[in-house]
């Protein structure tokens, strides 16, 4: 971590679905009514550093599908834009589930990448 950038912390179960989106992902001014300017998101936030994601086990398919692209292309797309934005994220995750055991709902390609880069969900 550097001593200038942010150790971002979001804990994914106290958020729905949407506002967990937007707040990782945001939006450019004008992508719907009421976004009246730019938001920076998260991972954004979090670029060149660390997002710490808590109970990680609590997202939707949806959001794990977004996740995964995000940790496979490591870039990310505001809603309402159309340019791709490079992150450099380091990303920690923890839950008190089991994933492996309920990978019938967990995306596997998501606790693959996880698991091999030895985070390992404990």
């Amino acid at each position: 971590m550097k001593a200038n950038k942010p150790f971002v912390i979001v804990n994914c179960a106290t958020l729905q679905e949407t506002l967990l989106e937007s707040e990782l992902f945001v939006h450019v001014k004008g992508a719907f009514t009421g976004a009246t300017e730019s938001r920076m998101g998260l991972f954004e936030a979090a670029d060149e550093d660390t997002l710490f994601l808590d109970e990680i086990g609590e997202l939707t398919i949806n959001t794990q599908a977004k996740l995964l692209r995000v940790v496979q292309s490591c870039e990310i797309r505001r809603v309402g834009d159309n340019k791709a934005i490079n992150v450099d994220t380091r990303i920690i995750a923890a839950t008190n589930k089991n994933l492996v055991a309920e990978v019938n709902y967990f995306v596997p390609s998501t606790i693959d990448r996880e698991t091999r880069g030895h985070s390992y969900f404990d």
